[in-house]
C-alpha cells in the first residue's frame, strides 16, 4: 500500500530550479505536519523543510530563500519548489510527516546538480 509517492526529480544545471511533489494518502496528510527530506551520498538523510498543517514554514539553513515549501490540503499533495539549485543539493529528496515515521518512506525522487 503506498502512502507517499514522491515525483518531480531530475538533472539540472546549477542555478536552475525543480519542483518536487509528493502525494499522500488522506489519512497521513491531513492534521500533520509534512516534511521534506533529503539524503546524499554517504551521508545521513536530513530534514530540509517543513510545514504545520496550519502552513507555518521552517526551513534548513542550507535551503532558506532559495527553497519554498507549500501543501495544498485539498489535493493531499506536499511540494517543494527549488530555485538556486547547488550541487551540494544533489540527493534523493523523500517526504515524510514532521516528525517522520519510519514506515512512511518512499522511493523518493533524485535530484541531481551538474554541468
Amino acid at each position: 500500500q503506498v502512502q507517499v509517492a514522491e515525483s518531480g526529480g531530475g538533472l539540472v544545471q546549477p542555478g536552475g530550479s525543480l519542483r518536487l511533489s509528493c502525494a499522500a494518502s488522506g489519512s497521513i496528510f491531513r492534521r500533520n505536519a509534512m516534511g521534506w527530506y533529503r539524503q546524499a551520498p554517504g551521508k545521513e538523510r536530513e530534514l530540509v523543510a517543513r510545514i504545520a498543517d496550519g502552513g507555518v514554514t521552517n526551513y534548513a539553513d542550507s535551503v532558506r530563500d532559495r527553497f519554498t515549501i507549500s501543501r495544498d490540503n485539498a489535493k493531499d499533495t506536499l511540494y517543494l519548489q527549488m530555485n538556486s539549485l547547488k550541487p551540494e543539493d544533489t540527493a534523493v529528496y523523500y517526504c515524510n510527516t514532521y516528525p517522520k515515521v519510519t514506515r512512511l518512506w518512499g522511493q523518493g525522487t533524485q535530484v541531481t546538480v551538474s554541468s
